[in-house]
C-alpha cells in the first residue's frame, strides 16, 4: 500500500495540531539556519580562524549532551507543546540580544560564546519536547510520514532562512541578521498558541528531576539497542554534520564567494535535505530500518569525502551539488535515528527518548572541534576527506559489530 503511506498523502495535516507544529517548525527553521550562517561569519569576522568558526559552532551543541537528559524528563512531565512555545521564545531573547550588541558594535566573540551557548541549553529542551510531541499528535502508525514531513518544513525554513541571512549579512550586515533570526524564533513559537495536549497521553510519573534523570540512565542499561542508535547517531553528528563548520571558511578562503554565496551553500543544504525526505517518505513505512541507517551512513561518510575533493575538481557550482548530495543523506540519516528511538520506548518514555537523541548529537562539539583543528592544520579539504573516511569506516564497523542493529 505505498501509496497509503507515501509522504504525499496528506491526511495527517486534517489534525490542527500537526498543522500549528508544522507551521511552528517552518518559521523556528527559519531562525535557526539564518542563526547557523551569521554565527559562522561573525565568528570568522571576529578571529579570521576556522577552528575559532568551529567553537563558535560547537557551542550550539555542546549544552546538548548535558541537558538532553532532564531536557527528556521535562519533555515527559510537562505540556510539550507549551515547552516548545517557552523554548521558542527563550532563543529570540539571545538572538535579539547578539544583534543588539553587533549593532551598537559592542559584540566580542566572549559575547558570541555566551549567549550562544545559552541558546544552546533551550534549544536542548526544545527538541526533545518537539519529538514527543509529534508522536503525541499523530501516533506511531504515522510517525515516520510526520518526522518526514516536518523535516521538509524545517529545510525549507532552512532554505528560506540560509538566503536570507546571507543577503542581510552582505547588505545590512550581522545585527539585521540576528535580529531577523529573533523574529523566526518568536513567530514560531506564536505559530503554537492554538495548539493543544492530545488526550489519552500518560505523563511520567511525579518525583525530582535528578530521580527521573536516573530513571533515564536504568532504561539506557536495560534497553542494549538505544545505547547503540546513540553510537551512531553521535558518529554521524561527530564526523558528518559537522562539515557545515567548515562553510564559511570554504566560501570565504577557497571558493572566495562572500557571505551570499555562503547562504547559497546553506541553501543547497537545505535543498538536499528535503530531496533526501521525500524520497524516504515515497517508499513508504520504514522496514529493514537499522540496516538502511547503516547503508545510508556509509554512503554519507563517502559523499563527505567527494565535497573534500570537489573545490579543487568542479568549482563553485560543483560544490552547490555535493553540498545536496551530502545533504540528502544526513537528513535522511536523521530522519531514521529519530523514529527508531521513539519507535523503541513505551509511551511513557517517549520525551526520555527524544532526550536521548539529544544527548548523542550533544557531542557535536567533538567533531566541530576535530574539523576545525584538521582545517587550520592541513585544510578544509583533507579535513572533510579524514571525516568522510571515519563515517565509514565506523559503520561498516558497525555492521559487522552490532547485528542486532540490522534486526531493527
Amino acid at each position: 500500500m505505498r501509496g497509503r503511506s507515501c509522504i504525499l498523502q496528506l491526511s495527517i495535516f486534517r489534525l490542527r495540531d500537526f498543522r500549528c507544529l508544522g507551521s511552528s517548525m517552518v518559521l523556528n527553521a527559519v531562525g535557526t539556519m539564518g542563526e547557523v550562517v551569521v554565527l559562522g561569519w561573525l565568528a570568522l569576522e571576529l578571529t579570521s580562524s576556522p577552528f575559532l568558526v568551529g567553537v563558535a559552532l560547537g557551542m550550539r551543541a555542546l549544552p546538548l549532551f548535558f541537558v538532553g537528559a532532564p531536557a527528556g524528563v521535562l519533555a515527559d512531565r510537562f505540556p510539550r507543546h507549551r515547552l516548545l512555545m517557552l523554548t521558542g521564545a527563550g532563543q529570540a531573547l539571545t538572538a535579539s540580544a547578539l544583534g543588539a550588541l553587533t549593532l551598537a558594535g559592542r559584540v566580542r566573540f566572549a559575547h558570541l560564546l555566551l549567549l550562544t551557548l545559552v541558546a544552546g541549553v533551550i534549544r536542548g529542551v526544545e527538541w526533545a519536547a518537539r519529538q514527543s510531541y509529534t508522536h503525541d499528535v499523530v501516533g506511531p502508525k504515522e510517525l515516520i510520514n510526520a518526522l518526514a514531513l516536518l523535516g521538509v518544513a524545517m529545510r525549507a525554513g532552512w532554505l528560506v532562512g540560509s538566503l536570507g541571512a546571507g543577503m542581510l549579512i552582505a547588505h545590512f550586515g550581522s545585527g539585521v541578521a540576528y535580529v531577523a533570526v529573533a523574529v523566526g524564533y518568536l513567530a514560531g513559537a506564536v505559530a503554537l498558541l492554538p495548539a493543544s495536549a492530545p488526550t489519552g497521553i500518560r505523563r511520567a510519573a511525579a518525583g525530582s528531576l535528578w530521580h527521573g534523570v536516573v530513571g533515564f540512565v536504568t532504561a539506557m542499561r536495560t534497553d542494549r539497542i538505544l545505547p547503540i542508535l546513540m553510537l551512531l547517531t553521535a558518529c554521524a553528528e561527530i564526523l558528518g554534520f559537522s562539515h557545515q563548520a567548515l562553510l564559511p571558511s570554504m566560501a570565504r578562503d577557497v571558493l572566495r564567494v562572500g557571505p551570499e554565496g555562503l547562504g547559497t551553500m546553506n541553501a543547497a543544504r537545505a535543498v538536499g535535505g528535503i530531496l533526501g525526505l521525500f524520497a524516504v517518505g515515497a517508499r513508504g513505512p520504514v522496514r529493514g530500518g537499522g540496516t538502511r541507517f547503516l547503508v545510508v551512513l556509509l554512503a554519507f561518510g563517502a559523499s563527505l569525502v567527494t565535497l573534500g575533493a570537489a573545490p579543487r575538481v568542479v568549482g563553485y557550482a560543483g560544490v552547490v551539488i555535493v553540498l545536496v548530495a551530502v545533504n540528502a543523506l544526513g537528513a535522511v540519516s536523521d530522519l531514521l535515528s529519530q523514529s527508531l528511538m521513539q519507535l523503541g520506548v513505551p509511551e511513557r518514555l517517549r520525551g526520555r527518548a527524544g532526550g536521548a537523541w539529544v544527548v548523542a548529537i550533544g557531542l557535536a562539539p567533538l567533531g566541530q572541534l576535530q574539523i576545525g583543528a584538521l582545517a587550520s592544520l592541513f585544510g578544509v579539504g583533507i579535513a572533510l576527506g579524514a571525516s568522510g573516511l571515519a563515517l565509514t569506516a565506523l559503520a561498516g564497523a558497525a555492521a559487522l559489530t552490532f547485528p542486532r542493529v540490522r534486526r531493527i
